[in-house]
């Protein structure tokens, strides 16, 4: 699967921009620029939504990138649920105004995918990791280290987007998803693992670097 070079309006919005465009124009044509004007900001605002741009990958060995936009709004030891275990969990809320798309933070191979339904509370709450709707991939990594990443939908997202399988092998910075309209992402990562970022830093989907793992002797 190619994941860059990629359209740096993402595959996902292109009906949305295309419909906004479209309602847009007609309102125009059949009004004025005043009463279409409102429908011009509409789309203005679905286009940014739906941007995907390149991005530098950081070639730090052993490094977790940040798989999404957005901010850091929780670093906690914690349950992981999908491995059964005690994990380093950050978490990184995304705004109607970050980039959408979802990259691998590390190099490795898709052990586990799955997908829990569940509820649309704000993302911003700490109880929305384990009762909105999710979808879960566990990465082994080549020394056997396993982390899990976890898109979660948020209050207005509708729509998780998940395009790898069990098996796939996946190469940090690669887009493998997208959530549409808000949402959020939690990574969980071994004890041992170095965090790198804080509580309230903005985050760069595959630019920014989250923890440090450590190396298995």
């Amino acid at each position: 699967m190619k994941y860059y070079p990629h359209p740096i309006l993402a595959r996902e919005g292109w009906l949305f921009i295309a419909v906004s465009l479209v309602i847009t124009l007609v309102i125009y044509h059949l009004s004025n620029a005043w009463v279409a004007l409102p429908f011009v900001l509409i789309s203005i605002f679905i286009i940014q939504f739906f941007r995907d741009p390149k991005r530098v990958i950081p070639q730090q060995p052993n490094v977790v990138l940040s798989p999404a936009d957005g901010k850091i709004i929780a670093i906690e030891e914690t349950h992981d649920p999908y491995q059964n275990i005690r994990a380093l969990k950050i978490s990184i809320f995304m705004n109607i105004f970050n980039v959408h798309s979802n990259r691998s933070p590390v190099d490795g191979e898709v052990t586990r995918l799955e997908y829990y339904p569940g509820k649309f509370i704000n993302a911003d709450f700490d109880k929305a990791s384990t009762e909105n709707e999710r979808n879960a991939m566990i990465i082994r990594l080549a020394n056997g280290q396993l982390i899990t990443v976890v898109q979660v939908a948020g209050l207005i997202a509708r729509r998780i987007l998940c395009y790898v399988r069990v098996g796939s092998i996946l190469s940090r910075g690669q887009r493998y998803g997208f959530i549409r309209f808000g949402s959020r992402v939690d990574v969980y990562l071994p004890l041992t693992a170095r965090v790198l970022v804080s509580i309230g830093q903005k985050s760069c989907a595959t630019e920014t670097v989250l923890a440090q793992l450590e190396v298995n002797s």
